[in-house]
Order: C-alpha cells, then structure tokens, then sequence
C-alpha cells in the first residue's frame, strides 16, 4: 500500500442553491433555501408532491455544445457542467500528469431516468422508430464519468457508484483509495443526479418518504425539527477533483482540504428503513474515524445525512451520540444543508463533500434551517438557522441509502 497524501484541488456545482461554486456557497450560509415549486413537468392539483429542489438557470450549452446536447440527459449535463467549473478551479489543464494516471468515478444513483420517461411515451405512441439512437447512452449511469472523461482526456479509471443516497460518498471515498494506494494520481469525482420526473415524484411520494409541504416549500426540509414529514427531492452535480499531494504541491496548486478518512458498512436490516439501533452509521463512522487515525474529539463537523425523515434523523443523532460520546453534547457541530438543497440523491454525498471542503477552506459551517422546535432526543448543536464561524479542522459527511447501505468520508485541513 503507497498510503500517499490526497487532497480536494477543484470544486465545481450545479445544485438548487446556485450554478456555480462560489453563488452556492453564498447562499447556503446565508441560509437561502433552492426549493420550490416544481416546474420540470406539468403537475395535476391532485398530485401528492408539488415541491422540489430544481437546478434553476442552468445553462449546459455554456459547456456543451449545443448540436451535442440531444446527447445527453439532463443528469449528464449536469455532472459536466460542475466538471467543468472543478476542472478550470484545480489548474489541471495546464498539469503535466500522465492520461492513464488520471480518471473519473462518479456516484449516480438512478440514471438517465427523464429520458427513458420520454423515450417510453414515444414507443408507445409512434413505435420503436420513433425511440431516439441515444437513448441508450442516455439512460445508462456510467455515461456521466463517460463524458467527462472523453472532454478531459482522462483515461485511467472510469465507472459509476451506484449505492442510492450514498453513491456520491462511496465515490469519493473510492477515488480517495485509488490515489492513496497509488493506483490514480489524480481523479474527478462527486455525484450527478436528475430524477425530478412526474414518475419518480410519484414512486417516493407513494412510499410516503416526501414533504407534502406544498404550500411552504422554503420551509419543507426541516431535519431534526419535530414537524419535519419527509424529505424533498433535489437535483444537481457536485465535483470534487482529488489529487496527490505532493505533486499538487509541486504544481502550486490550490488547495481545499486533506481527504484522509473513509468507512463504509451495510445495516443488513430493511430495504429502506435503517437499522434501529444505529449500528450500521455507527460502523461506518468509527471506520472513517480509524482511517484518518482521528480520535472523535478531533472532528470540528458534521455534515449530517438529515434527511427530514421521521426515522433518519433521531436514528443518526443516536449513532453520533454512540460515536462521539460525551463530546457529541459538549463541542462537536451537526448541521444538515438539505434544508436548503433538497435530498440529491445519488449527488447528495458529492454536494456534501464539497460543502465540507468550502466550511474547512473558509473557516464557516453552513446552518440547518428550519429547526424550530428540534425532535426530542434531537437534541444537539446543529447550528440551527444561522451560520456559525469556526476554525473548522477537520469535517466528517454521513450518506445513508436504500438497502442499508452507509459511507462517511473525513476531510481536514493540511498539516
């Protein structure tokens, strides 16, 4: 095992609270919340579900040309996109890295989902001739480090994470791996997701795993909060190039924070509800914790999964508690930025992960909004409603997914 040094060198998002990483930044510590009513398809006034966190004025064509966008669903645009701003912010273009030493894992949890929609009411309505030759490529999840990787001309590792609300932390910390054991020097990664279509909406609204919040959609997403009733979708990509350190250093290159731990377990318990005892979040927490050889009063941060979901939310709170003991209640900060983004998803854990870089690199934790009157036994520091300025040394980001399936990540600052 090489064992080398991994850093966050780029940023770049494209997420319900701003389209670029700077505009988001902004506005998730000054608490703007990107939710809304959903616009991205026609809804009945009986439809369940009528708020989403959107990508608003995105504009792909900025990044991809225009004639080429038929290409590409709205997800892969998007992972693009932020690809686009990471990979101008890391200076990497002008790097002397070698191409098979330089690859792409991307967390998707569900894929060109809008296209196979409207792909499927053509077939029905006009016949196979009528199916578009891209929806293929469109639909299929490795597609997105696909593009980026032909753009960029990175052809080391390429695959898609696909591990529900955890893929975009299983990315990371799978491409923290690669470098680390020296197998990359450097990776694209984060997540990338565009499931807000009339289908989806309605298959989560029906599981009752969503706000019905409609008409306050800024105050939808309230993890913690005792009036919390479900999560709200969102959509967006966020992504994070890592590097080595040493040649990151050697090139001068900017940069955010330290990648240094990473964990990851299954509750093997329930295909959606985690398991009661918090001992699958509990696992993967500790395992990051043992990966960064951090002790838990070493953690500034958390940014918590916080889902807004009845379950989620004490469930987490308990297994941070069993985690960072008496520390957890007398110095450790919990905040859950869903309030203000939404639920991405197969994004969520990429979105988080540079969150946790920007808090690390600025010396601010982003709030949890909309904690008015926290759930009992919900009953630590989670920087509710305002942002708090601190020396944040080291983050850690919880994802939780379908199938039991959970991933924590550490970031530092550099020593």
């Amino acid at each position: 095992m090489a064992n080398r040094r991994v850093v966050v060198t780029g940023v770049g998002l494209a997420c319900p609270v701003g389209n670029s990483a700077p505009e988001a930044w902004r506005n998730l510590t000054a608490g703007v919340s990107g939710i809304d009513t959903i616009s991205e398809f026609d809804w009945e006034e009986n439809f369940p579900v009528r708020i989403a966190a959107e990508v608003r004025g995105f504009e792909p064509e900025k990044v991809i040309p225009a004639k080429e966008l038929r290409r590409y669903d709205r997800y892969a645009q998007l992972a693009v996109f932020a690809a686009h701003e990471a990979w101008e912010d890391s200076g990497l273009a002008t790097a002397g890295h070698s191409a098979p030493r330089m690859g792409c894992i991307l967390g998707v949890g569900i894929g060109g989902l809008r296209s196979l929609e409207e792909e499927h009411v053509k077939a029905l309505e006009g016949g196979p001739r009528k199916v578009s030759p891209f929806l293929i490529p469109k639909l299929i999840s490795n597609l997105g480090p696909g593009h980026i990787a032909i753009k960029y001309g990175l052809q080391g590792v390429n695959y898609t994470v696909t591990s529900a609300c955890t893929s975009g932390t299983h990315a990371v910390g799978e491409a923290f791996r690669m470098i680390r054991d020296g197998l990359q020097d450097v990776v694209v990664t984060g997540g990338a997701e565009a499931a807000i279509t009339r289908l989806s909406v309605a298959g989560f609204a029906r599981m009752q795993a969503l706000s019905t919040r409609n008409d306050e959609p800024k105050r939808a997403s309230r993890p913690f909060d005792r009036d919390r009733d479900g999560f709200v979708m969102g959509e967006g990509a966020a992504i994070l190039v890592l590097e080595e350190m040493e040649a990151a250093k050697k090139r001068g290159a900017n940069i955010y924070a330290e990648v240094t731990g990473y964990g990851f377990s299954c509750d093997a318990h329930h295909i959606t509800a985690p398991a009661e005892d918090g001992s699958g979040a509990r696992h993967c927490m500790t395992e990051a914790l043992s990966c960064a050889r951090l002790t838990p009063e070493q953690i500034t941060y958390i940014n918590a999964h916080g889902t807004s979901t009845p379950i989620n939310d004490p469930a987490e709170t308990a297994a941070i508690k069993q985690v960072f003991g008496a520390y957890a209640k007398e110095g450790l900060l919990v905040s859950s930025t869903k309030s203000m983004t939404g639920h991405l998803l197969g994004a969520a854990g990429g979105l988080e992960a540079v969150i946790c870089s920007l808090a690390i690199k600025n010396g601010v934790v982003p709030p949890t909004t909309n904690l008015d009157n926290p759930e009992e036994g919900c009953d630590l520091d989670y920087v509710a409603n305002q942002a708090r300025e601190v020396n944040v040394k080291a983050a850690m980001s919880n994802s939780f997914g379908f199938g039991g399936t959970n991933a924590s990540i550490i970031l530092q600052q550099i020593s």
